[in-house]
């Protein structure tokens, strides 16, 4: 029985990947679903990265969680990057779901093409927030579901802090050089990231050495297909 923790993306919750989990459960093993500062009801929208890691870090410590197989989606790439570095020892391997793969000093931002920045700089709003316009989820987030599901787990999402976007990482060892097993969990229908600028391998590379898990599916695949999710999260994190 392992201890997998998930963090979700931007712009979404951990009880969104409940499905998942539960897929996971069904093997046996004891699965987490924190969501990460600025995500939750009622938080500011002035959260910066080094918060939203902390409270992740505090999340695993307060519950006194070890040997953990700690999943990162998207965005969730950068506050388990930051996790790993602050307490190594709890972790026992990082799984990477089409996600972004910090080195120190950089933000998520600097691995985005510059089409996102300057939409994102356009909606940010006054508090702080960016909301993710309907017509690129549609296309590029959750293009394998049908019309009637992708309005359905749009409506779930809530907005996001940006500065968590725009904060550059400050961690001792790059992903590279992290003494922990290291997996990425490749979607081939995801077009979040343009195809000429795409998750693997220009991002997973990264990693260093890292096991390689592929499927079909778009870059919401917790929400079209949670069982296979479930499935490759648990191909990824096996000894």
């Amino acid at each position: 029985m392992a201890n997998y923790i998930l963090i979700h993306g931007a712009w979404h919750t951990g009880d969104l990947l409940e499905d998942t989990a539960s897929s996971i459960r069904s093997s046996g093993h004891n699965v987490f679903l924190p969501t990460v500062a600025g995500n939750r009801p009622g938080d500011s929208k002035s959260v910066g990265l080094e918060e939203a890691i902390q409270s992740i870090v505090d999340y695993i410590t307060e519950k006194n969680i070890s040997d953990i197989i700690l999943m990162g989606h998207s965005y969730g790439g950068m506050i388990i990057t930051g996790v790993a570095d602050n307490i190594p020892d709890s972790i026992h391997r990082l799984i990477y779901w089409n996600a972004f793969v910090p080195n120190n000093g950089e933000s998520l931002n600097s691995m985005v093409p510059q089409m996102y920045i300057d939409l994102f700089t356009k909606l940010k709003k006054p508090d702080g927030s960016v909301e993710l316009p309907f017509s690129i989820w549609r296309e590029a987030f959750i293009n394998d579901a049908d019309a009637e599901l992708a309005k359905v787990a749009y409506d779930k999402l809530n907005p996001h802090p940006y500065n968590t976007f725009k904060d550059p990482i400050s961690i001792s060892k790059n992903p590279s050089e992290i003494e922990i097993p290291k997996s990425y969990i490749n979607c081939t229908d995801d077009t979040a990231m343009p195809q000429s600028f795409p998750w693997h391998p220009r991002l997973s590379e990264k990693l260093g050495l890292f096991r390689l898990v592929q499927t079909t599916g778009s870059h919401e695949l917790c929400f079209t297909n949670p069982s296979l999710l479930g499935q490759k999260i648990l191909d990824a994190g096996k000894d």
